[in-house]
Formats: structure tokens, C-alpha cells, sequence
């Protein structure tokens, strides 16, 4: 059986094909207003007996393809113990959303804790706080890295810290180190939201912010503990449809 999953992102929709207890296939695009026409462009050309959907567009594309759904949760989950069978404490950072997740031995969700209420400590913040910097992405997390230490933030409300950033720079503030700041930020809102589902190790490090090197060294200091993170972190959720549809 060749098993499909996908994953519908606020900004970004992830595909997996799934057979012989294999990753096939991966796809992603970016999400746009017509989400089912990304959906169809993603799919074309593939071959798959199944598919399954999850992430915040599950029903939408369910009502059109007529397939299975599953939770955010419950796919990560899925995906998670895939690749990391050890697997005991999930953290995905994704563009709009932060999850923490503690499973139980056998991979089973025992609970969670999202932070979805607005875009702080997210992809879009971090995306927001780069050009507030005028960096790009890439070059934010590599400069906030390299700062030998940071320039802290007082507000995570992405309005209100754009503002604070930008009077920072006009005050003569190091980018650097406002950058080490922000990331230092973030990663303390994220080990709270973890502390609230009980840390347990293994730790795997899921979404598009996991592929941020600052995030993960500051994250790993905090902890104590090393994280891991997965060969393409944003499709855990993906994956974890593809098998479950399997």
C-alpha cells in the first residue's frame, strides 16, 4: 500500500508518500490564498492508495478529497516516533503555532500544550523580527549565534516588539546581539510551554524553526539536554498521516 500524508500549514503545506515502511516522496509549498490549488499542485503526478489529513486545513481539504483526518497531535506524534523511537517530549515551532507534546513508551500522547492564541515566539515572529533587523533568515539566526551575548526583549507581542526593536536600532543597539535576545526569547517561552507537559528525554525538535542553528544550541543549553532533530523537520506532521493512513 503507497500512503499519502499531508500536512496544511498556515504558511507552509508539507506531503509525504509512504511505502515499504519508507518516506518515498516529500513535497512542500508554500500556502497561499487558494490552499486547494497549492493541494492539487503538490499532489500532481503522484500515485498513492491513501491519504490522510492533518494541520489547521485537515477538514477543508477532507471536504474535496473525500479522506481520513487526524490531529495535529496525534501526527506529530505518529511522525515523531518514526524517526525517533525513543521519543518521550515533541517541541514544533511552526509558522503561526508552538506545541509541546510528552508521549509514554509506546508512543502514545499522555499531553499537551499549544501556544496559539497569537504569532509570538512562532516562525512568523521570528520571520517578522529579522526584517525588523534587516536581516534575512538565514543571516538572523547566524548573527544571533555568533553574539557573545544578548540584548533582551521586554515585550513577545509581535506589534509591540517590532516597535521595541526598532527604537533599539535607533538608540544604537548591536543587531547581533538584539537577535541573540530575540532567539533567547523565544526559547524561554517554548521550555515554559514544555515544562507544562513534563520534559522527558528523548527531546526531537519539529518545524520550520528547527532548521535555525541559534534556536537549537540555546534551546540544548537551557535543557540541559541534547536535542534532536530530525533529517527535514517541518514534515513530522506530514509523516505521521502517511503512517497512520498506512
Amino acid at each position: 500500500m503507497i500512503s499519502a500524508g499531508i500536512d496544511i500549514g498556515s504558511r507552509t503545506i508539507k506531503l509525504v508518500i509512504f511505502k515499504d515502511e519508507k518516506i518515498q516522496t516529500t513535497r512542500k509549498a508554500e500556502n497561499s490564498f487558494d490552499t486547494l490549488k497549492v493541494c492539487k499542485e503538490l499532489l500532481n503526478g503522484l500515485s498513492y492508495d491513501t491519504i490522510t489529513s492533518t494541520g489547521y486545513g485537515r477538514h477543508f481539504f477532507s471536504e474535496h478529497f473525500k479522506c481520513d483526518v487526524i490531529s495535529e497531535i496525534k501526527a506529530f506524534a505518529i511522525g515523531s516516533k518514526y524517526v525517533l523511537p525513543s521519543c518521550r517530549t515533541i517541541l514544533d515551532i511552526g509558522g503561526q503555532d508552538t506545541k509541546a507534546i510528552s508521549l509514554d513508551e509506546n508512543g502514545r500522547v499522555k499531553k499537551f500544550e499549544m501556544n496559539d492564541k497569537c504569532a509570538a515566539g512562532t516562525g512568523r515572529f521570528l520571520e517578522i523580527m529579522a526584517m525588523a533587523l534587516r536581516y534575512t533568515l538565514d543571516e538572523f539566526g547566524e548573527n544571533a549565534l555568533a553574539a557573545d551575548e544578548s540584548v533582551s526583549i521586554n515585550s513577545m507581542c509581535t506589534v509591540f516588539a517590532e516597535s521595541e526593536v526598532v527604537s533599539m536600532l535607533a538608540r544604537g543597539a548591536d543587531r547581533a546581539k538584539v537577535a541573540r535576545g530575540i532567539h533567547q526569547s523565544i526559547v524561554n517561552r517554548s521550555v515554559s510551554l514544555l515544562r507544562r507537559v513534563n520534559i522527558e528525554n528523548q527531546i526531537l525538535f519539529a518545524g520550520g524553526v528547527a532548521f535555525n542553528k541559534c534556536m537549537i544550541r540555546i534551546l540544548e543549553q537551557q535543557l540541559q539536554s541534547d536535542v534532536f532533530i530530525p533529517p527535514d523537520p517541518q514534515i513530522i506532521g506530514a509523516l505521521g498521516a502517511a503512517v497512520f493512513g498506512k
